[in-house]
């Protein structure tokens, strides 16, 4: 059994849940993330996404650093 190959679940893989996710969170959570790696505040931007058939996407990321005239 351990050799036998797992049957791919075709309705899974129709099934993009990435369409439910929401960008805006994306987008706060990609600079989080970068934000926390580099030590100062950067904002990101995500655009021209396009879901593709099989559970992905594919999109263009900006991110940059957050200018705060306080600081």
């Amino acid at each position: 059994m351990a050799n036998q190959e797992k049957a791919i679940d075709v309705e899974k893989l129709l099934q993009n849940k990435l369409k439910s996710v929401s960008i805006s969170t994306l987008e706060a959570s990609i600079a989080k993330i970068v934000s926390d790696l580099v030590g100062e505040d950067y904002k990101c931007s995500i655009s021209e996404v396009k879901y593709t058939l099989f559970s992905g996407a594919d999109f263009h990321i900006k991110i940059e650093l957050t200018y705060n005239p306080n600081e």
